[in-house]
């Protein structure tokens, strides 16, 4: 009788430890995810610091010329009304167009090539035309791809400023149309020029989401 006592105390310690060990590996397992969750949290944060600087200083630099322009403080993506630039159905520049051009490329330029740790991380400018949904898709498509050429010809030709080169290696030409227009119908907000960077990070953060879901 004794002898089964004692066979079944030791058995119950024995199944106790077996579950301090089960638990400690949990919570091993748990400490090493959270340390890797952790890791990977600070590694993103590190690769948008420089990425946060520059739209921070291309606000700076914008407000305190007090150039009318609109900037996304997340992205720092750079919206002209259509109405500085062009006259609406037209890819001509207007005369005050060129004039804001004069004035704000060269501006928008040297925050980018002022540091560079800023160039680096920019690899591409990308002038987008973009239309309401006004009219057919493909007059809109056209009329987008035309702005967009016309601002980047009036930047590679007819200005001079000190970064010209290195920013004319960046700069892509592209129309948007009416794919991104906010509303179904007439919207002058739609209609506009769109400056937006292109960031080495954003890259480097899609390769790695994607490494990490193979």
């Amino acid at each position: 009788m004794n002898d089964f006592i004692r066979d079944k105390i030791e058995s119950e310690i024995t199944d106790d430890d077996d579950a301090n060990t089960y638990l400690s590996i949990g919570d091993l397992m748990s400490g090493l995810l959270m340390f890797f969750v952790l890791l990977f949290i600070t590694v993103i944060l590190q690769r948008d610091e420089p990425k946060r600087v520059v739209i921070g200083n291309v606000v700076g630099q914008i407000k305190s010329n007090n150039i009318d322009v609109k900037v996304n403080p997340e992205s720092g993506d750079v919206s002209i009304r259509e109405a500085i630039l062009f006259s609406k159905g037209s890819a001509e520049l207007k005369p005050e167009g060129k004039e804001f051009l004069r004035r704000f490329i060269p501006i928008y330029s040297s925050v980018i090539f002022s540091k560079p740790e800023f160039e680096k991380e920019i690899s591409r400018v990308v002038i987008e035309g973009h239309t309401s949904s006004e009219g057919d898709y493909k007059t809109n498509l056209e009329l987008s791809l035309q702005r967009s050429a016309s601002v980047t010809r009036y930047i590679f030709y007819e200005i001079s400023f000190p970064t010209k080169t290195r920013l004319s290696q960046k700069i892509l030409a592209a129309g948007r149309g009416e794919i991104e227009a906010e509303q179904r119908f007439d919207n002058p907000s739609d209609r506009k020029v769109l400056f937006r960077f292109q960031f080495r990070s954003n890259d480097l953060t899609g390769k790695t989401h994607s490494n990490l879901s193979l």
